[in-house]
């Protein structure tokens, strides 16, 4: 039996779900909304959540990442009382085991539970997985734990990969940890840089020529679809790759085959194919400018790479892993890094991902080689201003919320009508309005945290939740009076 975590704000739904399970064997444990079923997840494993998209605190949708996160993530299926196709979409693509739309028979709420649970302990029967070799791969946040998971999935195996991401998030560094955790680690890793192969020399690159197929040939070359025989074949930027390259490419990908510039036979080459982009290749095939063959012949397995603003404190080990790296590199006595530096690289948007990262960190090593410590004033003028901006922005957003910023009062204008009307119905008017400004005022002085509102209001969580989702408010942080 399984233990199974339902977070619905519909409590007739959830006491129907939660004694349903029960029925089942199951033990069970309900939240009303997002913040509830954070703490009820992080305080005990759960196999299977039943997550409703509408909470009061929130969409439940933005509660897949944090469970995705968590140690032995439980199944999660979706339930919600409005279909959104996009909504499934982002949920299925976020690991969902389903998205289901109310109201649900007796019927398929056992098929759901009776699958996901299965599922789930055939999964956990797997035999764990070796460790993998991931020497220059850094960082322990979830987003990148979850793409060495798929490394690990895929690495045993002779399936293609399609590495997606930004510029700069270390596509080519992620392939060759495809590589070398693979069968074929022994063998060649071979790079096709797609952004520069010359539309009349890419059959000889790529397929090699004989001596005297072309003017200036004057030897034998072996193409890069010869030397990666037994290996690996890495092609970088494959969305670069032109209409014509591409369906020469094609017939090479279905059959291992290919045949040099000037010879008159084929030849064959055992190789595994990892390719890489920064494009939205779905997006070209729909505009005609990649072909949907091709693109779903490279799309057999996909790994997307997480920019470095979503990687969270990765940026930190990154900073240190860096800094020794170019310290060593430069001939250069390891520099210390104070913690202001690594704020202030913590609150810049980093466009260019981990490249751009250690390209920063270079110059501002050599920008005082002497010094052994890396401190703010080393880093580049806007990397600096990013954090600066940070900092201005967050105080001002805090005077605003308490007053201190504007000479406005704070009193609460109290309501009059025109004409007089039952004295217990003004006292209600007013007693709704005045709960409505208490509660804005809560929101903004705690910025819509949830546990600081209840300790100093002295209302209950459910309560709390209660009385926003009457007066339509809800826990985001820019609430502003009427």
């Amino acid at each position: 039996m399984g233990t199974i975590a339902i977070i619905d704000d519909d409590a007739v739904f959830r006491v129907l779900l939660d004694e349903l399970c029960q029925t089942l064997g199951h033990e069970t444990a309900t939240a009303s909304c997002l913040g509830e079923g954070k703490d009820l997840l992080t305080a005990s494993l759960t196999d299977l959540v039943f997550l409703d998209v509408s909470l009061p605190d929130g969409n439940g949708l933005d509660l897949l990442p944090f469970i995705q996160g968590l140690a032995c993530a439980p199944e999660v299926i979706i339930i919600t009382g409005m279909g959104d196709a996009n909504g499934a979409e982002l949920a299925i693509k976020s690991g969902a085991w389903d998205y289901l739309q109310k109201p649900l028979s007796r019927q398929e709420i056992l098929l759901h539970v009776r699958r996901a649970l299965e599922y789930r302990e055939k999964k956990q029967q797997r035999s764990p997985r070796i460790s993998l070799k991931r020497d220059e791969i850094v960082g322990e946040s979830q987003a990148v734990s979850i793409c060495l998971d798929q490394i690990a999935s895929c690495a045993a195996t002779e399936t293609g990969v399609l590495i997606t991401g930004e510029t700069g998030t270390g596509k080519e560094l992620f392939a060759r940890a495809i590589h070398a955790n693979s069968g074929r680690a022994q063998g060649p890793f071979v790079v096709v840089d797609c952004t520069s192969l010359p539309e009349n020399l890419v059959e000889s690159i790529l397929f090699g020529h004989v001596k005297g197929a072309f003017t200036g040939a004057n030897s034998d070359h072996r193409g890069l679809v010869e030397q990666a025989d037994g290996g690996t074949l890495f092609l970088d930027e494959a969305g670069e790759l032109s209409l014509d390259i591409q369906k020469s490419f094609l017939r090479v990908l279905q059959n291992r085959v290919f045949r040099p510039v000037g010879k008159g036979r084929e030849q064959q080459s055992d190789f595994r194919l990892v390719a890489a982009t920064n494009r939205d290749l779905k997006a070209m095939v729909d505009a005609g400018l990649f072909r949907s063959d091709l693109y779903f012949r490279l799309n057999t397995f996909n790994i997307h790479l997480p920019p470095l603003r979503e990687r969270g404190r990765d940026i930190e080990k990154l900073t240190m892993s860096f800094v020794f790296s170019l310290c060593r590199r430069n001939h250069l006595p390891i520099k210390g890094v104070v913690p202001e530096t690594l704020e202030t690289l913590n609150a810049y948007h980093w466009p260019g991902n981990v490249r751009e990262l250690e390209n920063t960190l270079e110059k501002a090593i050599l920008a005082d080689p002497g010094d052994p410590v890396l401190y703010p004033i080393h880093l580049p003028s806007e990397i600096r201003l990013s954090r600066i901006r940070t900092q201005v922005s967050r105080k001002t957003g805090r005077e605003a919320a308490d007053g201190t910023g504007t000479n406005h009062s704070q009193t609460v204008a109290i309501p009059f009508p025109d004409t007089l009307i039952p004295f217990k119905e003004y006292r209600r008017r007013l007693t709704n309005d005045m709960e409505h400004h208490y509660l804005q005022r809560l929101l903004q002085e705690t910025g819509g945290d949830v546990a600081r509102a209840c300790a100093i209001s002295g209302l209950g969580r459910s309560r709390l939740y209660d009385l926003l989702k009457l007066h339509g408010l809800t826990t985001t942080p820019d609430i502003r009076p009427q």
